[in-house]
């Protein structure tokens, strides 16, 4: 469905739906499309009013790619991501993409579902002028910047997150449900997968318009917030491997002891039974009727484990 916004010379903000309108703007004025879902008739519009290049219409109706910036002459080709808490699982994301055609006077975008992102600003432009009197780039920049702050709050969760659960296993050492720690690092990587082409596609983009042009320097800003937001992601995903190997030297600690212990009981326990074998063999030079053998005997089964167990807790059990 298309919708149009359109700013006169007169200063007039006009809102249209449908595509009636859909072609590049009368000169003094300012456009912007907007298309949700697109279907095969309505990119075959698009390319019929505006020309734009085969490729990019074929992308605009194929989602899953990462950002990326294309230079048609003239117009730009743009693809941006961002993303935001699944509904369905907290600790996972939900990505969200937008393609957009920048000319001098116009901008068409296109996405496959309704984002919070690009409603914001269309409602805003649509009560204030000045939104678009600053031209399409700026309205661009608007839309980049509100699925950057989108961002934010989950990679603050999930470092708060893997923080608390790294402490836990730091200070307590307990036994601990690495199951979130998995899910936080899997979500840290798809995350990573987002950002980083985010990141060279928002310094192409400053670097390819107008430095004069309004929202070029806000560009870069944006870009130095995606470059800030993707250290982030990287620390949060090297503190998930960080937890899971910490566990899993605790846990294999813990194990050492045990197998330390079991081969101390082990030891005691083996001259043991040399000792009773050898007294319990039939043979008739052993004393087995002598009651000073059997007492040796006797002794010999307190003292020799009292001195391992000695001999253990001064070598091995030593602070």
């Amino acid at each position: 469905m298309f919708r149009v916004l359109d700013l006169g010379p007169d200063g007039v903000a006009t809102v249209r739906e449908g595509d009636v309108f859909v072609g590049p703007p009368p000169q003094g004025t300012v456009r912007w499309i907007d298309l949700v879902e697109p279907d095969p008739a309505s990119l075959a519009r698009l390319k019929e009013r505006f020309d734009f290049h085969q490729l990019a219409l074929e992308n605009c109706a194929t989602y899953g790619l990462v950002s990326k910036l294309d230079d048609f002459e003239r117009y730009l080709f743009v693809v941006v991501h961002g993303f935001t808490a699944d509904p369905a699982d907290p600790l996972a994301i939900q990505i969200h993409e937008l393609h957009a055609f920048l000319g001098d006077s116009y901008l068409v975008t296109v996405h496959d579902n309704p984002l919070a992102a690009t409603q914001q600003v269309w409602d805003d432009a649509a009560r204030d002028r000045e939104l678009l009197a600053r031209g399409p780039l700026w309205i661009l920049y608007l839309q980049i910047h509100g699925l950057v702050e989108a961002t934010e709050p989950l990679v603050d969760r999930i470092t708060e997150d893997l923080d608390g659960i790294e402490r836990q296993v730091i200070e307590e050492g307990g036994a601990i449900d690495l199951s979130p720690v998995f899910k936080a690092k899997r979500t840290a990587t798809a995350m990573r997968r987002v950002i980083r082409p985010l990141r060279d596609t928002l310094v192409n983009l400053h670097r390819r318009v107008d430095r004069k042009t309004r929202g070029a320097n806000h560009l870069r800003d944006v870009a130095d917030h995606v470059i800030r937001i993707a250290e982030r992601v990287e620390e949060a995903r090297e503190v998930s491997f960080g937890v899971i190997n910490a566990y899993q030297a605790l846990q294999a600690n813990k194990t050492n002891e045990v197998v330390k212990k079991l081969t101390v009981f082990s030891a005691v326990f083996l001259p043991l039974g040399f000792i009773v074998g050898f007294w319990g063999q039939n043979f008739a030079d052993l004393p087995f009727d002598s009651p000073f053998w059997f007492g040796v005997m006797l002794v010999s089964l307190v003292v020799v484990p009292a001195g391992l167990l000695e001999w253990f807790k001064r070598n091995l059990f030593r602070p």
